[in-house]
């Protein structure tokens, strides 16, 4: 199975279970995940004060498969205020690759200008803004167009990390991840 890989900028104020659930989900499939801070400085802070060192910087990243833009306001906030976060965006619409975007972060696609004519979802305390900019705005835990993928936020991460790999290396791939993950509830 060729590898993927996988770009995550990573803002300051992200949220911590967007980022270290879906890059570790995705690493455990065989993909190649590339951790870029938007600044010269690798240790990263999230939204709760967790620190992620990242393994490089935005301007040293090469190509990817899957450009995964995580939550988290402030992170949001900041990626979407980023110009290089934007033109990577509008790169990747472009070239027909994978864009992933959850919790606030769909409102940095709405600033890269690639949602027009897309179905979305994002966290509730961006909706509005969303909604505004979509073709069509659902409330589903996850939402796939294309190959743009967004979701609601932290807590349908893993969901949203296992449905990532599903697309990336097939059902099968994916089942065999869930499988020791023990994602079923038991009662």
């Amino acid at each position: 199975m060729d590898s993927i890989r996988v770009l995550i900028p990573l803002a300051e104020g992200f949220e911590e279970i967007e980022v270290v659930t879906v890059a570790d989900i995705l690493i455990r499939a065989g993909a190649e995940v590339t951790l870029a801070a938007l600044t010269d400085s690798m240790d990263v802070r999230g939204s709760r004060g967790i620190h992620v060192v990242a393994a490089t910087t935005l301007t040293g990243t090469e190509d990817a498969e899957l450009l995964y833009l995580p939550g988290g306001a402030e992170g949001a906030r900041r990626l979407g205020e980023d110009s290089r976060v934007l033109e990577l965006v509008r790169r990747f619409e472009s070239s027909d690759r994978w864009i992933a975007a959850i919790c606030a972060a769909p409102t940095v696609l709405v600033r890269a200008g690639v949602c027009a004519e897309r179905r979305m979802t994002s966290h509730p305390t961006v909706a509005d803004e969303v909604r505004g900019h979509a073709a069509e705005y659902l409330e589903d835990g996850v939402v796939f167009d294309g190959k743009l993928v967004t979701g609601r936020g932290p807590g349908v991460a893993l969901d949203f990390a296992l449905d990532l790999v599903g697309l990336l290396f097939g059902a099968e791939h994916a089942a065999e991840v869930r499988g020791p993950l023990m994602c079923e509830v038991v009662h």
